[in-house]
């Protein structure tokens, strides 16, 4: 695909900066494949429009306060944020600084009193640094001094609300540090109602990275640098979607996330590991046959995963549509449900 084909005029005053008073409150618009159609719903109503018997597929990845926020010895102003733990003991981990000066190996960043920074080393071509953190119980550090770190177009500082909201109801494992933001509409509430109905859930983790808000900025799709996120694929989910294929029940993937997590792994990757995968239009899906989505940036590969899925004239109807119904769009934002 062309940059172009990826782009819309968005209002900016459209952008969600906050979440709806419940997390189940927002509109959801439905596209329809086969009719090539366009309903607009809400949210609550999902469980009537996930079909009886299907599975429901889940990111339970946890978001980190990932944001750290310290001073080096001169008492310049350092922020990192924290991408991935490279050990067992969330001592050591891929971070990106933010500093008045580039961050040498050896600087140390005084958190707080109990938390130190130290740079250990930094890409040489990227903006990649592997540090340390210096103090007694890392998960704990972070948690306590740590901010959660909301996507840049939000412009805004979290708030104690956002430690929450900011996160799914069945997130389990650390290690995101952006949400799976289709997940953030569900409550045990429309749970409860889809396995009334028969819908059956399975768990999958993928540790959303900063990459998933990084624009695509080369003309050709194909030439577009995608990151990496580590994922996984218990046993346990991997036999609940054999199972349903097996039968012909059909999966529905919450979010663009678990769409590549369950896409990478039909293709013959590990059930554990990390995906690259790009979708765009011309990809063959053969495990997700519906995709509940929020509403995404321009310019983005996930615009072109829901352009691959939905089809790019549906899509791009279904964008002008939601901009002038004055959807509210991204992490927190309003839904699409593509079937």
């Amino acid at each position: 695909m062309k940059l172009s084909e990826l782009d819309y005029e968005l209002p900016e005053s459209l952008i969600a900066t906050a979440p709806p008073p419940d997390r189940d409150g927002g509109r959801m618009m439905v596209l329809d494949r086969a009719a090539q159609s366009l309903t607009h719903d809400a949210i609550r109503s999902l469980a009537t429009r996930v079909p009886e018997g299907a599975l429901l597929v889940v990111n339970n990845t946890r978001v980190i306060p990932a944001r750290l926020h310290g001073a080096k010895p001169s008492g310049g102003r350092v922020e990192f944020l924290l991408v991935r733990a490279l050990d067992a003991s969330a001592r050591t981990w891929n971070a990106m600084g933010r500093a008045s000066k580039a961050l040498r190996p050896g600087t140390e960043v005084r958190i707080a009193d109990d938390l130190t920074v130290r740079v250990e080393s930094r890409e040489p071509d990227g903006p990649m640094l592997t540090v340390t953190l210096l103090c007694d119980d890392p998960w704990r550090a972070i948690d306590r001094h740590g901010e959660v770190p909301l996507p840049p177009y939000m412009r805004r500082a979290p708030d104690a609300s956002d430690r929450e909201r900011y996160q799914t109801v069945f997130a389990q494992h650390p290690g995101a540090v952006a949400a799976p933001t289709a997940g953030l509409h569900l409550t045990p509430a429309l749970l409860d109602a889809m396995a009334a109905r028969g819908v059956e859930r399975a768990e999958v983790t993928l540790h959303v990275g900063p990459g998933t808000f990084a624009p695509v900025v080369v003309d050709d799709l194909d030439q577009h640098p995608m990151h990496a996120e580590w994922y996984d694929v218990p046993e346990a989910a991997a036999e609940k979607i054999l199972a349903a294929k097996r039968s012909g029940r059909p999966v529905y993937a919450v979010g663009t996330t678990v769409v590549r997590t369950l896409e990478s792994w039909s293709l013959g990757d590990a059930r554990t590991g990390e995906t690259r995968l790009l979708i765009q239009p011309g990809f063959t899906f053969r495990v997700v046959d519906g995709l509940l989505t929020n509403l995404h940036l321009p310019k983005s590969t996930l615009i072109a995963l829901v352009m691959a899925f939905a089809g790019v004239d549906l899509t791009r109807r279904a964008y002008a549509a939601a901009v002038a119904e004055r959807y509210r769009f991204f992490s927190y934002g309003d839904a699409m449900l593509i079937r």
